[in-house]
């Protein structure tokens, strides 16, 4: 067997495994806008983005991550005004292969 092609063959799979590493790695994003309106209380805007591959979302599912991302700021009395999430319509079965999906949460914290 030519040498040469044995590492092209090794190349190739290393290639495999840093595009799978590098998905795995980028899956997830999260975002959260905090505006205060007075010194106890304000408005928050929390997102969250996944990757969804044969029906299953990673890391976890979008509204998932958003919900925890707006939970992990430790805002008092928080209360969801929205929530909203990606929905394709009828191309939602389709998308189950291979897509993303993103979620926002908004809402109020703190005392009036």
């Amino acid at each position: 067997m030519n040498p040469s092609r044995c590492m092209n063959r090794l190349g190739s799979k290393r290639q495999g495994l840093l595009a799978c590493a590098l998905l795995l790695t980028l899956s997830s994003c999260a975002q959260l806008s905090i505006r205060r309106d007075t010194e106890t209380s304000g408005t928050f805007t929390s997102t969250g983005r996944s990757i969804t591959f044969l029906s299953w979302e990673m890391p976890r599912p979008a509204i998932q991550i958003a919900q925890e991302n707006a939970a992990d700021a430790s805002l008092p009395n928080i209360e969801a005004t929205s929530v909203e999430a990606t929905d394709w319509g009828w191309f939602d079965w389709i998308l189950e292969i291979i897509s993303t999906r993103s979620a926002r949460v908004t809402g109020t914290w703190g005392y009036r």
